[in-house]
């Protein structure tokens, strides 16, 4: 949170943004020193200060302002919030398991894969419904609209309703991933050691996308269940993470959210905030950067244990094996490289993420034995794994404050339409060339997000709580 000084209009103004960025009007003085004044916001005593995680410091001298980004465990409140996000992703992770949807529809790899296509008209909509559903219903409407998405998608799936009522579900599902997507990771990005927090958030979606695969491979596979029984798990997956985020979010509503992310721009705020962040290149850059990373990222998750059965001639359990180990590699990936990134600098160290990662594509396509295929794919997980939570820190650095929200929240919602864009389109050429064009696929997109990378402006290599 940045607060900088109004001396012409007696008061204080919020440049930042995040959920608890604060208004502060004439602002009072409860301890002075030669060198600077600590303020307090009227009506916050010290308790609600600490409640909040904040805290701010305005310069005497000089009439500017150093300010603490709230911490995740700066109170019970924030550190119940995480808690809440961490169930997010854990549902937005399961969600992306379609196992056996070929045999039992009897459909072809082009038909199935609209399966992943079909929420991208769900992302879409909530890149750009996301600031507007903020400024009028805050975090809170959030947390009702998108776990609401989820359970309404599952309940109908349970019932293995025809193909075309399956795509219009997902679809919805689509939509409240989106909304997720924007908001927590709008959220958890301003907050102090970012890369580390959003690692283990982004850690959080690779332990549900390795549980997924895992129990849908065995409910399949060994206990002879059809493949929609793994979204009766969903649907419970769902009522918790409705229970726990509507709990968590209840206090942030939309009249709180547009004071703490108000702006002194003129004309309608929500529309020209968004504007303003899509009228630049950087905006744009992320978001492309991310729709080919997840792209990537679900293609593989979803098509490797084809891949596996049909290129590498494993059997249905040792396949769906390499999925979770994907899925794993990816999970441990986030957590423990998110310690690294921040050390050495996001630019550099997603380059190197890249390098090893597209080194480890080649010996996945070009080696044909299983154990080799199985090992490989598990490390492409791992150095994949940071590369999220390492974009959305880069957008915080670059881009002004007050911007976070909108342009986070479409890059993330964006993004997310990779995952219905590329697996689809790997189902469409394999059909034709068969599934063995993964490999070349993937290695062609993670060249040319890199290249997007390469053309991001200098990050400064600061720590995030300065």
């Amino acid at each position: 949170m940045a607060i900088h000084q109004d001396t012409t209009a007696g008061r204080t103004s919020p440049s930042g943004s995040g959920s608890l960025t604060s208004v502060v009007e004439m602002a009072q003085p409860v301890y002075q020193s030669p060198h600077h004044v600590v303020t307090r916001e009227p009506g916050l005593s010290p308790h609600d200060e600490a409640h909040l995680g904040m805290s701010s410091f305005s310069n005497a001298g000089h009439g500017d302002t150093v300010s603490q980004p709230q911490k995740w465990n700066g109170s019970r409140r924030n550190v119940y919030k995480i808690l809440a996000t961490f169930a997010s992703f854990i549902v937005i992770g399961m969600n992306d398991a379609a196992y056996g949807l070929e045999e039992y529809y009897r459909i072809t790899y082009t038909v199935v894969s609209l399966v992943f296509l079909s929420p991208l008209a769900g992302y879409i909509a909530a890149s750009l419904l996301n600031n507007v559903l903020h400024m009028t219903f805050g975090q809170r409407g959030v947390s009702i609209i998108a776990p609401g998405c989820h359970l309404l998608t599952y309940v109908i799936v349970v019932f293995h309703p025809t193909y075309p009522v399956l795509i219009i579900a997902f679809m919805v599902s689509g939509f409240g991933n989106g909304l997720l997507d924007a908001a927590w990771n709008a959220w958890v990005g301003n907050m102090a050691n970012a890369n580390e927090v959003l690692g283990l958030l982004h850690g959080c979606y690779g332990l549900g996308a390795t549980l997924s695969p895992l129990i849908a491979t065995t409910l399949v596979t060994k206990a002879r269940w059809p493949w929609y029984a793994f979204y009766y798990i969903m649907v419970g997956g769902a009522v918790l993470e409705f229970a726990i985020c509507l709990t968590a979010f209840w206090d942030e509503t939309g009249k709180k959210f547009k004071k703490e992310n108000s702006r002194t721009a003129t004309g309608p705020e929500k529309k020209g905030r968004l504007r303003e962040a899509l009228s630049g290149r950087v905006s744009w850059t992320l978001a492309s950067f991310l729709l080919g990373y997840v792209g990537v990222e679900v293609a593989l998750g979803g098509w490797i244990v084809t891949f596996m059965m049909r290129v590498r001639q494993g059997e249905a359990f040792a396949s769906g094996m390499t999925a979770v180990g994907f899925w794993l590699g990816l999970t441990i990936g986030r957590v423990v490289l998110g310690f690294v990134t921040g050390r050495i600098g996001e630019k550099t160290a997603v380059i190197v993420y890249f390098v090893i990662a597209m080194g480890l594509e080649i010996l996945f396509w070009l080696v044909p034995q299983f154990v080799v295929s199985a090992i490989a794919v598990s490390l492409v997980g791992f150095f994949l794994g940071p590369l999220f939570p390492a974009a959305v820190v880069a957008a915080t650095k670059i881009l002004p404050k007050h911007l976070h929200i909108s342009a986070i929240g479409f890059a993330a919602a964006f993004g997310g339409g990779g995952a219905a864009i590329l697996p689809f389109a790997v189902g469409a050429i394999a059909q034709a060339k068969g599934v063995q064009v993964l490999q070349p696929i993937v290695l062609a997109i993670l060249a040319a997000i890199l290249g997007l990378w390469l053309t991001l402006p200098r990050i400064k290599n600061e720590a995030h709580t300065s």
